[in-house]
C-alpha cells in the first residue's frame, strides 16, 4: 500500500533524475575574453571550452545583448587567403579542449549595440546541444590584445 507521502517522494525522485542527468553534460568555459571595439563594428569573443564528461557535445549558438547578431565563426584557408566563415557548430570532445582564438574558431559579435570598453565585462550566453545554456562573463581587453595573459585571471566559468 502506497501512502500519499510515499507517492510524493516517488514523484519528486522521478523529477530529480533528469536534472541529475543534465548536470552530467556540463561544459567548462576557461579564460574568456574579447577585444575593445566601437559601436556599430564587429568584435569577437575567445575562450577555451572543456568537456569533462565522456560524451561529446557541440556549441550550437551564442547570444549577447551587445550585438545585433552573434555567430560561430572559423578562419578558413581558401585559395591562399584566410577568410572568416560561419560554422553550424563547434565540437567539444571529451579530453580535447576546443580553443577559440584569433585566427581560428571564435564567437563573432556583429553590429555592436554599444562600445566595448577595456576593463568591463560583457555577458555571453552559449548554447550547447547537450549541456544547454551557459552564461559567461567575458572580460574586455585592449583593442590589440592577443589573449588573456595578465588581465586579472577570471579563471573558469562552469555550468
Amino acid at each position: 500500500m502506497i501512502t500519499r507521502r510515499s507517492a510524493l517522494a516517488l514523484a519528486l525522485a522521478a523529477m530529480a533524475t533528469p536534472a541529475a542527468a543534465h548536470h552530467d553534460h556540463r561544459i567548462e568555459v576557461v579564460d574568456p575574453w574579447a577585444r575593445a571595439a566601437l559601436a556599430g563594428r564587429t568584435a569577437a569573443a575567445y575562450m577555451t571550452l572543456v568537456n569533462p564528461t565522456d560524451t561529446p557535445d557541440r556549441l550550437v549558438s551564442a547570444a549577447s545583448a551587445v550585438a545585433q547578431t552573434v555567430e560561430l565563426h572559423a578562419h578558413i584557408h581558401e585559395g591562399g587567403v584566410m577568410r572568416m566563415r560561419p560554422v553550424a557548430a563547434i565540437e567539444v570532445h571529451p579530453g580535447e579542449p576546443a580553443v577559440l582564438q584569433p585566427g581560428g574558431l571564435h564567437v563573432m559579435l556583429i553590429g555592436l549595440t554599444r562600445d566595448l570598453k577595456r576593463g568591463e565585462t560583457i555577458r555571453l550566453t552559449l548554447t550547447f546541444e547537450k549541456a544547454g545554456q551557459v552564461e559567461v562573463e567575458v572580460p574586455v581587453l585592449a583593442a590589440g590584445a592577443r589573449g588573456p595573459e595578465g588581465h586579472g585571471g577570471h579563471g573558469r566559468h562552469t555550468h
